[in-house]
């Protein structure tokens, strides 16, 4: 009852380097990302990407920190998990494809398990509403960020 699990997905009129500057820009994400309030980066690796931030988060009953690690596979895939925060669990990931002519198909996949406490809080529609912020906005808002500049 207390896990989050969908996955969202765009058609992207732009070509899978543009798309994947967007994704890997971790630290812009809130600008573009309904819900997600702040990231802190807090680690970065050898090729300057951000590997490690502290991120805030709409759960619509709360304000919800997780330290979150990245790791890159660009352009096809950018992957997250929570090392430590308010929830018991978070993966997730973007998936991009090169569909040709300057077209990507941009994949977010999420998991979260809310654990005991935020499960007892976060139940019904606000579940549902979760979701959809959480999950079924992400493709759109990143075709929106790439396409509309």
């Amino acid at each position: 009852m207390g896990t989050i699990k969908g996955s969202s997905t765009a058609e992207i009129e732009a070509p899978i380097e543009q798309v994947w500057e967007v994704v890997e820009d971790v630290l812009t994400a809130p600008d573009w990302q309904d819900g997600l309030k702040d990231v802190e980066e807090l680690e970065r690796d050898a090729d300057g990407h951000v590997t490690l931030v502290e991120s805030s988060s709409d759960a619509k009953v709360r304000t919800i920190r997780s330290t979150v690690r990245f790791s890159y596979d660009g352009p096809e895939r950018l992957a997250w998990r929570q090392e430590k925060g308010e929830l018991k669990s978070v993966d997730g990931a973007w998936e991009l494809e090169d569909l040709g002519g300057g077209r990507t198909r941009a994949v977010y996949r999420l998991e979260v398990d809310l654990g005991r406490m935020l499960s007892l809080v976060v139940r019904g529609p606000l579940v549902d509403a979760l979701r959809g912020q959480l999950v079924g906005a992400r493709a759109g808002e990143l075709k929106q960020r790439v396409e509309g500049g």
